[in-house]
């Protein structure tokens, strides 16, 4: 029987996919947060060349998105599960030897390219597995382990370093996407789910693209251009106004506002359809923004943390299910690729952009420009999914995008 019929969310393959998109995520926002400081300390490299370590990882994870969905059209999705984390586990091994800067970046190169296809095939099995009626709360949950990881990575990655090598750190984040891996094999994953007829060897544009998910792949990418302000500048705008030593405090309750509201948010979408969840976080994100601009203490910084962390926490699991819903089942790993390259765009862009107007106008004014970019998202959301053709199908969660 198909996993989609079931009932149950919670299921032993489900429970094993958010596993391991759990360590997957751990690795990569582990070496995010110490590769720049091994680069400047351990390869005597510039902070320009420590920032290279994340540009070059996203460079090559935007490259290979629309090719994913391709890849498990061909290979299914457990093999191509299986294959991503196992060459993901290999690139995060390599780190114990390399000790040449341009060598890093041809590794951080290769190993983008196993993250972008891994994470890409674990949401689309992730929600073949959830039955249609709870496919909000569902992917939310599942959401709920990348939330997770960002706060349990850093935290062990900067702990760790004050105490063992960076070697000992990179060999330890290797053992746990072994795990990882290991959990790959206990996926189940239907011949129906996870393989579709093979098509011609000619690559066209809907081998490439979920034209259905553009739409709300659009509305993500504004979304994340906004978000890309925090997490870019956030701790240099804490330091520029003295209270750089809370911005720790800050991502503790943002990851908590947003774990806490998940459960309750997915709901409302199954019940009540995106709509309800997705315009009160669009504004409760904006006016966290609103605050941030004008944060001055370590109080508002935390009351800002919290807003954004219940407007954005909702915003990407909604957005990710109305992308996969857009689509036809077997195009789940196309829609779910489209989603990401928008989305991915939209941090890379928005990390440029606002780099130039924080250098011109203060982060003040960034944070303000980015509130707008939320309430012109409202605007954009409200076109893109045409109310009037799917009022009648909002209370089951679907989407006529």
């Amino acid at each position: 029987m198909s996993h989609s019929n079931q009932t149950s969310i919670w299921t032993r393959p489900f429970f094993m996919a958010l596993v391991n998109n759990f360590f997957i995520f751990l690795v990569f926002y582990s070496l995010l947060t110490v590769l720049p400081l091994y680069v400047i300390d351990e390869l005597n490299g510039t902070e320009g060349e420590a920032g290279l370590a994340t540009t070059i990882f996203l460079l090559s994870a935007i490259i290979i998105r629309p090719f994913s969905g391709k890849i498990i059209e061909l290979l299914g999705k457990k093999k191509t599960l299986i294959i991503s984390v196992m060459f993901f586990g290999i690139s995060s091994f390599i780190y114990f030897w390399v000790n040449d800067f341009y060598l890093l970046m041809g590794l951080r190169f290769f190993h983008g390219i196993w993250f972008s296809i891994g994470t890409t095939v674990l949401v689309a099995i992730a929600a073949d597995m959830i039955p249609p009626h709870r496919k909000g709360e569902g992917l939310g949950y599942f959401a709920m382990s990348m939330n997770l990881a960002v706060v349990v990575g850093p935290f062990i990655s900067l702990a760790l370093i004050q105490w063992v090598a960076y070697s000992t750190l990179f060999m330890g984040l290797s053992f746990v996407i072994v795990i990882g891996f290991l959990c790959s094999f206990g996926i189940q994953v239907s011949e129906d789910d996870g393989v579709e007829a093979k098509t011609s060897g000619r690559l066209t544009f809907q081998d490439l693209i979920e034209v259905k998910a553009i739409p709300i792949s659009l509305v993500g990418f504004l979304t994340s251009f906004a978000y890309s302000g925090i997490m870019s500048f956030i701790s240099v705008y804490a330091k520029s106004v003295g209270i750089f030593e809370s911005v720790s405090l800050f991502f503790v309750v943002f990851a908590a506002a947003m774990l806490l509201s998940r459960p309750y948010t997915g709901r409302l979408y199954d019940r009540s359809g995106p709509n309800a969840v997705i315009y009160p976080s669009l504004i409760v994100f904006a006016i966290g923004l609103i605050l941030l601009s004008i944060a001055q203490s370590v109080l508002l910084l935390l009351i800002a943390g919290t807003l954004i962390g219940l407007g954005y926490g909702a915003l990407l699991p909604s957005f990710q299910t109305m992308s996969i819903q857009a689509a036809p089942k077997r195009r789940t790993g196309h829609a779910t690729a489209t989603f990401f390259i928008f989305y991915d765009l939209g941090i890379a862009v928005g990390s440029f952009v606002l780099g130039v107007v924080s250098s011109q106008f203060g982060f003040s004014a960034l944070y303000i420009i980015c509130s707008g970019v939320i309430f012109v998202t409202i605007v954009v959301y409200k076109v893109v999914t045409n109310h009037g053709n799917h009022n009648k199908n909002q209370k089951a969660g679907v989407l006529e995008l």
